[in-house]
């Protein structure tokens, strides 16, 4: 068990609810993942009528914790605007925060973020803010009050993994208080292990699952990649070496030679 915010959870695999191929896949999805927090989008699109209140509809019956998020919000304003309206819609103070700053990567815009994180702090907001790995930028927000981080692995749907394990390591080893959260750009389970190793207390991710073949097998996959992680970190893991060490111990063979001092 541990605590996101206020809330005790069993499960650290957070869960985003856009583009599976249909609600029952997604319904699948969700509980083969175990996943007890799920994000949704005030913009989201509904290609047919009556489709949004079917989506929701889903959502109640998971009996989930819901965390609204800002997608596709590009300034401050726009994005505590958003947050507000989720606010009264879900009724909940959780908000992912997200401000995109280029279209190309979908990288955060530093400046507008910790604006717009500064304002909703105010306002009673417990934010996650979606940032990139920078330190300096992660200081900042969790000194105007963000108890939460959810820096990236790597751009939203790229599915490359840990682009800079040093940097995401930096983070933790530096805010050894803050609740990490990988959001994005995680690809495969083993990736989703390696964050959980590094000591992050969890992930967030959909495209991974949703794009897979079989998601709703990609779901349980990265549930038990998860639980794996976490598992290594706690047990410690050992420390690399630049040689060999045997791990038994042959009592005629010598693991160096010992010069002598007379020897030429």
């Amino acid at each position: 068990m541990w605590t996101l915010a206020d809330r005790l959870l069993s499960s650290r695999f957070l869960l985003g609810t856009a583009q599976y191929p249909s609600l029952k896949v997604m319904q699948e999805v969700i509980q083969a993942s175990q996943a007890q927090v799920l994000t949704v989008s005030l913009k989201r699109q509904c290609p047919r009528e009556n489709a949004g209140a079917d989506f929701w509809s889903a959502l109640q019956k998971l009996n989930c914790q819901l965390l609204p998020n800002t997608a596709g919000c590009r300034s401050a304003e726009e994005a505590v605007a958003t947050a507000e309206m989720a606010r009264e819609i879900f009724q909940t103070s959780w908000i992912k925060l997200e401000v995109i700053g280029d279209d190309y990567s979908l990288q955060p815009d530093p400046f507008e973020l910790l604006k717009a994180a500064e304002a909703l702090v105010q306002k009673g907001f417990e934010v996650f803010p979606y940032t990139t790995d920078d330190f300096v930028l992660g200081q900042r927000l969790v000194d105007c009050g963000c108890r939460i981080l959810m820096p990236w692995a790597s751009p939203i749907g790229s599915g490359k993994g840990l682009l800079n394990p040093y940097a995401l390591a930096v983070l933790r080893d530096r805010l050894p208080e803050v609740t990490l959260i990988i959001d994005a750009g995680l690809g495969k389970p083993s990736q989703a292990t390696q964050a959980l190793e590094l000591g992050y207390d969890g992930v967030l991710l959909n495209s991974a699952v949703a794009l897979a073949e079989k998601p709703v097998l990609m779901a349980a996959a990265f549930r038990d990649a998860i639980i794996a992680g976490r598992a290594a970190f706690k047990a410690g893991l050992m420390l690399e070496r630049n040689t060999a060490c045997p791990s038994t111990s042959l009592i005629d063979t010598p693991f160096w030679r010992q010069e002598r001092s007379d020897e030429p």
